[in-house]
């Protein structure tokens, strides 16, 4: 069948190169042409590990096409995935302008019985919205449905591979099989694809990421008490992670949760919540402790200043100099640059690093620099760090652990 996607961002690349690579035509349209035209070349504007081989070996294939022509793009489509941007708006809710525009189109320019797929992380009501903007230019009958994604950066194309499950919210029996076939590929080790209304399926997602950020915040709380009580918290993550019931997954203490995902999703199901009257005050606590737990980053780091100054003070001391040179570190200066603040391991997507950096920031202390490649060994070299002022180096904190 031939599959469209619109919008050439994080999510709507992964699924036109993976949904290619078992065998459909895929166009993926969008109206930024200086994408486009890098695309056509296998320049990517994103970086997922095994993404650009996709990409190369589908379009040399001819099974992957990239356009800025939406409405011909439309034209040609059996099913239509919706993979546009769902910002934050001031007040936390997700705004939706881009996909309604997208849906008004869908309406104008289609040409045949259609599926309508929304894969951008939406509210619930948001198919139903979708549905009215089509049927205000659509003369030919179409099909809503919901496919949230589940990806992570760093391994997006596994998940998309190799999914855990497949959530489908479908309005209708054709939707249905159009969409059990087009997935029949991805399931084919037993993993289920579950059916379900399309309301269900959109809370799904919010729900799912709402989760996995309520043990991040958990886990750092625990930490902090263990700090405090001399309890050693790795221990602790392993006993509670090797419960069946609880899994080792999403359990590592840090300096809270960021990325593309989790502060906007869990800020938009809020906002949904509060709208609705249903206070969600268990989400509420979480936004709370992962603000709190950026502060608490920067104590530390305060405390490593602190520790370094001393150390320096030392030295003027013959007796005491021994010993303050085993603690003190060969380069020291005033900044510190940290790595490994992308929103996961294997992702160089840094997205909201800068709420993390903003205390440090407002007393001139913290600098960072995170562009290009993943922070890693292989690729140390491509970092250029340096104090802004004297461009002396700071001294590395690898925030990755």
């Amino acid at each position: 069948m031939n599959i469209t996607v619109i919008g050439t961002g994080y999510v709507g690349l992964v699924v036109g190169a993976c949904l290619a690579e078992t065998g459909n035509p895929v166009v993926c349209a969008d109206l930024d042409q200086d994408k486009i035209e890098g695309l056509k070349r296998n320049v990517l504007p994103i970086y997922e590990p095994g993404l650009d081989d996709y990409v190369a070996r589908n379009q040399s294939q001819q099974r992957l096409t990239f356009t800025t022509d939406v409405a011909a793009a439309i034209a040609r489509a059996d099913v239509v995935f919706i993979a546009v941007g769902t910002p934050p708006d001031e007040d936390g809710s997700a705004d939706l302008r881009h996909v309604i525009a997208v849906a008004e189109q869908i309406g104008k320019h289609m040409r045949r019985e259609l599926v309508i797929v929304t894969k951008s992380t939406v509210p619930v009501g948001t198919a139903a919205k979708v549905a009215a903007a089509v049927s205000q230019h659509a003369r030919l009958p179409f099909h809503m449905c919901s496919n949230p994604e589940f990806l992570k950066e760093g391994a997006a194309i596994d998940d998309f591979m190799k999914p855990d499950r497949v959530v489908i919210g479908v309005d209708s029996d054709h939707a249905r099989s159009v969409m059990a076939e087009l997935y029949a590929p991805f399931v084919r080790t037993g993993k289920p694809i579950i059916f379900m209304d399309i309301p269900s399926a959109e809370m799904t997602k919010y729900a799912a990421n709402a989760m996995l950020a309520t043990r991040i915040s958990f886990m750092n709380e625990i930490a902090n008490l263990c700090e405090r009580v001399g309890a050693d918290v790795d221990n602790v993550r392993k006993g509670i992670g090797s419960d069946g019931r609880i899994g080792p997954a999403f359990l590592f203490p840090g300096p809270g949760y960021g990325g593309s995902c989790f502060p906007k999703d869990v800020k938009a199901l809020v906002r949904t919540a509060s709208e609705c009257g249903v206070p969600l005050r268990v989400l509420e606590s979480v936004e709370e402790a992962n603000e709190a737990q950026k502060h608490r980053l920067f104590g530390k780091l305060r405390e490593l200043d602190s520790q370094v100054a001393r150390a320096r003070r030392d030295f003027q001391n013959p007796i005491a100099r021994l010993d303050a040179r085993r603690k003190l570190p060969r380069q020291c200066s005033e900044s510190f640059v940290l790595g490994g603040l992308s929103g996961v391991p294997g992702g160089d997507e840094a997205l909201h690093a800068d709420a993390l950096l903003a205390p440090g920031r407002r007393d001139g202390r913290i600098g960072c620099v995170h562009r290009g490649p993943p922070f890693n060994k292989q690729n140390l070299s491509a970092w250029r760090c340096g104090n802004l002022s004297s461009r002396k180096p700071w001294p590395m904190i690898d925030m990755r652990a």
